[in-house]
């Protein structure tokens, strides 16, 4: 059996990675893919625990760069033993809705948690499992944030912070596709949801399916 390929999106709040994963797992299972969908924090019972208690802490309660790099790092390993490994395994492509990327981005534009160290915590939980691609959606702040004030809903602990938290984000991501160029892909989410989904597709067909098994039409 084949295994499956693993494919994350990452990128700031309100560029549009739910939209766009929806779409992508409609194309894969329409040429006949097995596609499991999941997101960080998250994607099993104790990693969705911690997910509500570090995106919703307590009232009055704020976790410290460090405590929220831990967390993160503990949640992933739980998602990669029980969903992550034997989906891939088992031959299904999995698309996750941000993964080790973030954590090395938000925490160290928040200045808590030197880069060196979360690479080290990313290296010892990762091990080999690594994307196979992951696609960066990247879009004006003030755009992101327009968008992220229509689909309403409760505002997360990393949502309320500033413009300049999240102008640093951005460019921290941009960062990452540069350093990373074989792994990432940048796609301009400003565009429509159906333009971005071809951009992506285009990723996927050239970095994915041609050096495997030949692109599905």
């Amino acid at each position: 059996m084949t295994e499956g390929r693993f494919i994350t999106l990452e990128g700031g709040e309100g560029t549009g990675k739910s939209t766009l994963l929806a779409a992508l797992r409609g194309k894969l299972e329409a040429a006949g893919y097995s596609v499991v969908v999941t997101r960080e924090p998250g994607g099993t019972e104790l990693a969705e625990t911690i997910r509500n208690l570090v995106l919703h802490p307590p009232e009055g309660q704020v976790w410290s760069s460090m405590a929220v790099a831990l967390l993160m790092n503990a949640a992933r390993t739980d998602h990669l033993e029980k969903m992550i490994r034997p989906a891939i395994t088992a031959g299904t492509w999995v698309l996750c809705d941000r993964f080790a990327d973030s954590t090395r981005v938000y925490q160290s534009v928040q200045k808590g948690v030197s880069v060196e160290v979360l690479k080290m915590l990313e290296r010892s939980v990762l091990g080999d499992t690594r994307p196979d691609l992951t696609l960066v959606l990247d879009a004006p702040v003030e755009l992101a944030a327009s968008r992220r004030a229509e689909r309403g809903g409760q505002v997360d602990a990393f949502e309320m912070r500033d413009q300049a938290f999240h102008e640093a984000v951005r460019q921290a991501f941009l960062d990452v596709a540069k350093d990373e160029p074989s792994r990432c892909a940048v796609l301009d989410a400003s565009r429509t949801a159906e333009d971005v989904a071809t951009q992506a597709w285009k990723a996927i067909e050239s970095r994915l399916f041609v050096e495997k098994q030949g692109a599905p039409s």
